[in-house]
Order: C-alpha cells, then structure tokens, then sequence
C-alpha cells in the first residue's frame, strides 16, 4: 500500500511538474506579446512631393498585433488613404504611364478611412501569410475640396512576406511582402468618379511593400 501510495506520489507531481514546465516553455516561446507595425513606403506613392500634391495618396497606416502564439497573430489595422484614380489599375494596364499622362485622374479625390481586423500565420521560420479585412467610409470632394457625397467599401488584402528581427532582444523588425487586395460593395460615388471605376477592375494584385515594427 506504502509503495502504491509513493508511486501515486510521485506520479502526481511529475505530472504537475510537467504542467509548469510546459507552460514556461510556451511563455518562453512568446518573447513579445504585441507588436506594432507600418508600412515603410508606397510604391505608387511620388517620393518627395508635398502633402497636398495631386498624385499624394497622404496614406496613414498602423497595425497594433497580439501574439497568440509562435505561430498565431492577430490584430487590428487602422488605415486612412486619398485616392486620385481607381485603385483597380493594375501593372499590365500600363499603370506607371497612366500616372505620368494623367487620363485616368478623378475630376478630384476619394478619402478612405476605416478600422479593420487581421489575421497574421507564421508558416515556417521567418515566413509568413496574411489576410485583412478593412470596413471604409469613403468621402468624395472636387479639386477645391469641396464635398461631394459619401460612400462606403470592404476593402480586403492578403500577403505574402518575411519577417526579419533586429537586434539581440529582437524588438524590432522589418516585413518585405507581396500582397493583392479586392473590394466589394462600393456605392454612391458620383457619376465622374463612378464612370472611371466602372472602367477598371476590383482588385490589384502584386503590390510590393516594406513594413517596420517594433515588439513589446
């Protein structure tokens, strides 16, 4: 009975043991709980115009992360953006001359801002997947900036990228990626902006970008 009793012991508290190692292990994993993140540079982006030139897309972007786990991350994205042609004017449209002739420019702007959600999933090492999802309200104004009506649109991405840490406690970092995006649901847009979206796709594929961050 004696002998039973200490097995029973001794099984117990490995199993305990075996617990709290287990968990230490899983926290060890985590290094960084949160991450925050934003893009580095727009590719379609005139590098250094002002910020109230035509072709300025006055873009704000920020993602704040959690890490659920070494492989799991979730997160919400705030972004705001001014459009000054459709978005969906893809390479193969000849995208770079259109920014240079200017024919297919909006008679002004769209503004689009929203709060989205985002799923982030580390595939192996350093790389990784990544879909988001982004509710816009859109604001239409002339080339004054006078308002012309509202709108709304889901705006959705997803990407392909690698992420390199930096430094030896690995709190910052960097992730060049490959990412496509569609939308859906865009309505109310005046007849010259809506002439010209009409024209094009609903969606962009293969847009490059770099993103920094740092952990906490």
């Amino acid at each position: 009975m004696k002998r039973l009793l200490t097995i029973l012991i001794l099984f117990c508290t490995s199993s305990a043991f075996a617990q709290i190692q287990s968990t230490v292990d899983k926290e060890a994993e985590i290094a960084h709980k949160y991450r925050v993140s934003l893009p580095y540079f727009i590719i379609t982006d005139p590098i250094g115009d002002s910020w109230d030139d035509r072709q300025n897309v006055q873009m704000i972007e920020l993602h704040v992360k959690r890490n659920l786990d070494n492989k799991n991350i979730v997160g919400v994205k705030f972004a705001t953006w001014r459009l000054f042609q459709p978005l969906g004017i893809t390479w193969w449209d000849g995208l770079l001359d259109k920014l240079e002739t200017e024919s297919e420019f909006y008679p002004g702007h769209v503004r689009e801002t929203g709060i989205g959600i985002t799923y982030q999933r580390m595939i192996w090492k350093g790389l990784f997947a990544t879909a988001e999802v982004l509710p816009q309200f859109q604001t239409y104004t002339d080339l004054d900036g006078n308002k012309l009506g509202n709108g709304f649109k889901v705006y959705n991405s997803y990407h392909i990228g690698y992420h390199i840490s930096i430094g030896k406690k690995k709190r910052f970092f960097i992730e060049p990626q490959i990412h496509s995006q569609h939308w859906m649901f865009g309505n109310n847009a005046p007849d010259g902006f809506k002439q010209l979206d009409d024209k094009w796709r609903r969606y962009f594929l293969f847009e490059p970008n770099i993103y920094i961050g740092i952990n906490f």
